[in-house]
């Protein structure tokens, strides 16, 4: 959870649009001098993916870079691919990643030699939400009714990879409750979203930004939040729905609570300068109206941070995981 002091989805005030106007933004220091490989230890379709993408093309379309940004997914290994590789690159000023809550768990599940302090913390740029969802034609509709039906007959829950955060999720439901869940990972948030759809799975923990589409189109049916509080956005999602309207876990009677990072780093070794320049580009896409929607309508916790808080957090995150993990059994 963001700490004391970070305004949990306060607005990020920067130069504003006046700063995109320009054909290309004036960086002092150091700049890019060839493109910039964007990795994704994620699958395409699902939250990282998108986000990655969205930021390509922000940063594509406002000229915020002269070099360009080439996302490449390395999904394998639970993401293991894309992080050994970007810690392979050491000093590398030309390697971003983007990083989920895998940072952690994909080391301690699988016991490849690889951690956060690998790599260099650039930017949380997001926090991000996890929602109970089923098929719109299923019975249940709330998380109580569920859990009822999981307590008396196992369903599929549908997630991305093995021991990571949907099946923490999964793990902790059952712990709650009592409910019998057979966990069925998959290869990104886009595909866990179209097993749902197809009725492969009776459910899913998905992020809101990997099943939007489908609640739109009547496809999806979310049940709950796993989070403290409610979602912010007010605006109608669907004919009945905004997010804001979807009960939190507690208020359905199910005490589980989990939130994931949505971080940029960098290799290990590289300049201040270097970090330097991508918290500003990252600053100018934050500015843009494309960001603004992309938060709204993944309905995203938009606490950022840089620098020692970043890395503060970090640090209380990885304990934090290590306990979830080691709760749910997944400890390499």
């Amino acid at each position: 959870m963001p700490p004391a002091g970070c305004s949990r989805r306060s607005l990020l005030i920067g130069a504003g649009a006046a700063a995109l106007a320009s054909p290309a933004i004036a960086q002092k220091g150091w700049e890019p001098t060839r493109p910039v490989q964007f990795i994704v230890p994620a699958g395409t379709g699902g939250g990282a993916d998108q986000m990655a993408r969205v930021i390509q093309g922000i940063v594509s379309k406002h000229k915020l870079m002269r070099q360009p940004m080439v996302v490449v997914n390395k999904a394998g290994g639970a993401g293991a691919e894309g992080f050994l590789e970007a810690k392979g690159a050491r000093g590398n000023p030309h390697m971003i990643v983007i990083t989920l809550s895998n940072l952690f768990t994909t080391p301690m599940a699988t016991g490849v030699p690889f951690s956060w302090q690998d790599l260099t913390p650039v930017a949380m740029l997001a926090l991000d939400e996890f929602v109970l969802w089923v098929n719109a034609e299923s019975p249940w509709k709330t998380a109580a009714e569920f859990v009822e039906a999981a307590k008396r007959e196992r369903l599929k829950l549908g997630g991305t990879g093995s021991k990571q955060e949907d099946q923490i999720i999964a793990v902790a439901i059952g712990k709650a409750t009592g409910a019998q869940l057979t966990y069925v990972p998959y290869r990104g948030g886009g595909e866990v979203a179209v097993q749902l759809v197809g009725k492969h799975v009776e459910a899913t923990v998905n992020n809101p930004i990997e099943a939007v589409t489908h609640w739109r189109s009547g496809a999806l049916r979310p049940l709950c939040v796993f989070d403290s509080q409610r979602l912010s956005g007010t605006e109608k999602m669907t004919e009945t729905m905004a997010w804001s309207d979807i009960p939190t876990a507690k208020e359905a009677g199910l005490d589980v609570e989990y939130l994931m990072l949505r971080g940029i780093f960098m290799p290990a070794g590289v300049q201040p300068a270097q970090v330097a320049f991508y918290e500003n580009l990252l600053e100018k896409v934050r500015e843009t109206p494309d960001w603004r929607e992309l938060m709204q309508q993944g309905a995203f916790n938009t606490t950022s941070m840089t620098g020692d808080a970043f890395r503060a957090w970090l640090t209380k995150e990885e304990a934090r995981h290590r306990t979830l993990m080691q709760e749910a059994g997944f400890l390499a």
